[in-house]
């Protein structure tokens, strides 16, 4: 029998949330075709080592955000494009995702490849540090998706959660942390960032307006409904 909760081979540190078997089984339940853009966009992830979301936990944000019949989204921290791939499918030609990246080669890179899927004019891309410009954005939304350095978590949750409309979801990827939050001893990627995302899980869940799960698959995306 295989130990769902084994440390990886490769990391003696790591737990890994669902066993690889199981995510190979539901990955091949996906339906959807391979658009070309996507399988170049994960192709450049695993060449540099980029952190995205996988093609399972892309398909479930696009679920979510299509069960609510979501419109706007704002997304702290959004990489090259990737989850806002999902988003922008789910928001259809009258919505918005507003991303968000300080690096302004990976809104190059996002403008490229969201361009090709024809999901480019559904994209506000803003290069600044994600707070700031979710602070300089006006109104209401959807959906926020907290993907920021886990250190910021916290203030991200405190900030978003006023501004999603009553039924719309708070998502944040990492909620898991390749199982350091569920373990005494483990070695960090960066000082303080298993403690912040320990204090925002429970920060999520302990509040009484939300109801809130997380959905192990990859790393853990914690989903919280407004009520």
């Amino acid at each position: 029998m295989i130990d769902i909760r084994s440390p990886s081979e490769e990391n003696p540190d790591i737990i890994i949330p669902v066993n690889p078997v199981i995510e190979d089984y539901m990955g091949g339940l996906l339906s959807r075709t391979d658009h070309p853009v996507l399988l170049e966009m994960e192709a450049l992830a695993k060449q540099d080592n980029f952190p995205i979301v996988n093609r399972l936990v892309g398909v479930f944000l696009e679920t979510q955000a299509r069960m609510i019949n979501a419109r706007r989204i704002f997304e702290f921290g959004s990489g090259y494009g990737y989850s806002a791939y999902w988003f922008a499918r789910a928001v259809g030609v009258e919505g918005q995702v507003i991303c968000s990246d300080g690096d302004p080669t990976n809104r190059a890179r996002a403008e490229q490849y969201l361009t090709s899927a024809n999901l480019w004019h559904q994209i506000t891309f803003n290069v600044g540090i994600a707070q700031d410009v979710f602070t300089q954005t006006e109104g209401l939304f959807d959906i926020c998706y907290n993907d920021v350095d886990k250190d910021g978590y916290p203030e991200v949750w405190q900030m978003a959660r006023d501004r999603i409309r009553s039924g719309g979801l708070y998502i944040a990827d990492n909620a898991l942390w390749h199982g350091r939050v569920a373990v005494e001893n483990y070695t960090d990627v960066a000082p303080g960032w298993t403690e912040a995302i320990v204090k925002h899980n429970e920060m999520v869940s302990n509040d009484p307006e939300f109801d809130a799960f997380i959905n192990p698959t990859r790393d853990g995306v914690i989903v919280a409904r407004r009520k």
